[in-house]
């Protein structure tokens, strides 16, 4: 007998950092063709011995006021960086800070994946966290196309929500 923990997860970032090519892959173990997230994708993905629901809500600048109406009883955050994409990455970092200072996520983990680690203009590790004046969260190097770091990611971020 499998007993899972049930935790409910946001999937956030830019629009194009990819989140939902992230989430089928974790799902599906396959890549899936995509289209511009309008609104959300909920799938359930089982790690371990959680189940996580996770909510990939899209990035377009105009849906992003929404996605603070995913933070309520949010156990952790996924946030996915194009590392691809440097003239953005202020942006993202804007984007992640405005989030942060939200009350409902005051202690949650933060996961960010730094996407795209496959492509010659990929940002270092080094200069994505940096570039986020991240301190204290988890910056897990990606590919989702691959599913490079996607387990190790994962991995962080169960043990954190278990910790609490």
């Amino acid at each position: 007998l499998v007993v899972f923990i049930c935790v409910f997860v946001a999937a956030v970032g830019l629009d194009a950092a990819g989140k939902t090519t992230l989430l089928y892959k974790l799902k599906l173990a396959e890549v899936v063709t995509t289209i511009p997230t309008i609104g959300f994708n909920v799938e359930t993905v089982e790690f371990k011995n959680i189940s996580f629901t996770v909510w990939d809500v899209g990035g377009q600048t105009i849906i992003r006021p929404l996605w603070r109406h995913y933070y309520t009883n949010t156990q952790g955050l996924i946030f996915v960086v194009d590392s691809n994409d440097p003239e953005r990455i202020k942006e993202a970092a804007d984007e992640l800070h405005r989030m942060l200072e939200e009350d409902e996520l005051t202690g949650v983990p933060v996961l960010v994946f730094a996407n795209k680690q496959d492509l010659p203009r990929a940002m270092s590790i080094s200069d994505i966290t940096d570039a986020l004046s991240l301190s204290g969260w988890f910056v897990q190097p990606s590919c989702a196309v691959r599913g490079n770091g996607l387990v190790e990611g994962l991995d962080w971020l169960s043990n954190q929500i278990l910790k609490r």
